[in-house]
């Protein structure tokens, strides 16, 4: 491997590791963006809801299967007898289009929406 290529390489590392970190602080904290939850969530009991946000702030079973790009934006998981589904995504800072560098924070805002899977 050549020195170039090698730096191309940290520095794709070191991109996808400040996407995951700022993902896993909106996630565990609500800090960094905007949380969201579907209709279907919503009008759960109040309990329920806090489970849920607890179990996803809690999530740590990141694997090649939910998270192939190790950004740690999306998973399925069960709460109870109850199966949820989280998804981040980054914004520009007018959430009019994509951002353009999610790895960014400065022109980023990430909203996170938890929902039932039908409601996908």
């Amino acid at each position: 491997m050549t020195c170039s290529t090698e730096r191309v390489d940290r520095v794709a590392a070191d991109r996808k590791m400040r996407i995951r970190t700022l993902n896993d602080q909106l996630r565990k904290t609500g800090v960094g963006g905007r949380m969201v939850m579907t209709a279907g969530v919503a009008a759960l009991p109040a309990h329920d809801i806090a489970a849920i946000l607890l179990a996803v702030a809690n999530f740590d079973a990141f694997d090649n299967n939910n998270d192939p790009w190790g950004e740690h934006d999306c998973a399925l998981l069960h709460v109870g007898e109850r199966q949820l589904f989280f998804k981040i995504d980054c914004y520009d800072r007018n959430l009019a289009n994509l951002s353009p560098d999610p790895a960014d924070a400065a022109v980023t805002i990430r909203v996170m929406t938890v929902m039932l899977p039908e409601e996908y």
